[in-house]
């Protein structure tokens, strides 16, 4: 039995965060963190998936009052404020992050942005670029980490970002470990199902970047997407 399962159910998304990292946890997790307690019988993971049930998303979650949410069982005057508090940081950083805006001419733009986060990770972890209606970059984030079939098995979670960000289109990118950006099989049918999932979505795929040591591949420059512009 491993040290994670010997400890209380509330406990193991705070001994996660802290062993794995932020990225490794779900959207529940982060929720039950942020909770801190659940009530009696029902652990801060059960109440944390009962308020996202409750509201649909976690952009209507943001947009609860603090009486929406204490009409869940549970979530008292003290939980919804801190809740409040919490969504409120999360309003203003996405504010923040919508006035800087950054013009993305070519992948080689993209790459000297992103390449930082990414290069030289020992775990593969893919990142957004979110763009505008004019192809700005105004936000950009590392949404995953693993492998990429555990990545591909939740593409809900890369388009819960868009829709959280409001993004016009986006460029997917992720690393490669081994220092070799030559796409994979499974780099291109992720991208494919990203891709035929945005045009459901309205939300375009402009291209993808592998990311590998001091080099990068771009599928759009391969002709991937069929586009002359970037």
């Amino acid at each position: 039995m491993g040290v994670l399962t010997k400890l209380p159910l509330e406990e193991r998304p705070r001994e996660r965060l802290i062993s794995l990292g932020e990225d490794a946890l779900s959207l529940t997790e982060l929720l039950a963190i942020c909770l801190g307690s659940g009530r009696r019988g029902t652990s801060a993971l059960h109440l944390a998936e009962e308020l996202l049930g409750e509201f649909g998303s976690l952009s209507e979650l943001l947009e609860a009052s603090a009486r929406q949410l204490m009409k869940v069982k549970g979530i008292g005057p003290a939980k919804a404020t801190l809740l409040k508090a919490t969504f409120a940081l999360v309003k203003r950083l996405r504010r923040g992050a919508g006035s800087a805006k950054y013009p993305l001419n070519l992948p080689e733009d993209a790459y000297v942005l992103i390449a930082p986060y990414l290069e030289g990770k020992k775990q593969e972890k893919i990142a957004l670029l979110l763009r505008n209606v004019r192809g700005e970059l105004f936000h950009h984030e590392i949404v995953c980490s693993g492998t990429l079939c555990e990545v591909m098995a939740h593409p809900r979670e890369i388009f819960h970002h868009l829709l959280l960000h409001f993004a016009h289109s986006f460029i997917l990118v992720h690393n490669h470990p081994s220092g070799d950006p030559e796409p994979s099989r499974s780099d291109l049918s992720l991208t494919r199902a990203i891709q035929q999932i945005g045009r459901c979505m309205n939300i375009a795929l402009d291209d993808h970047l592998i990311i590998g040591k001091g080099t990068f591949v771009s599928l759009w420059e391969r002709g991937f997407f069929g586009r002359s512009t970037y």
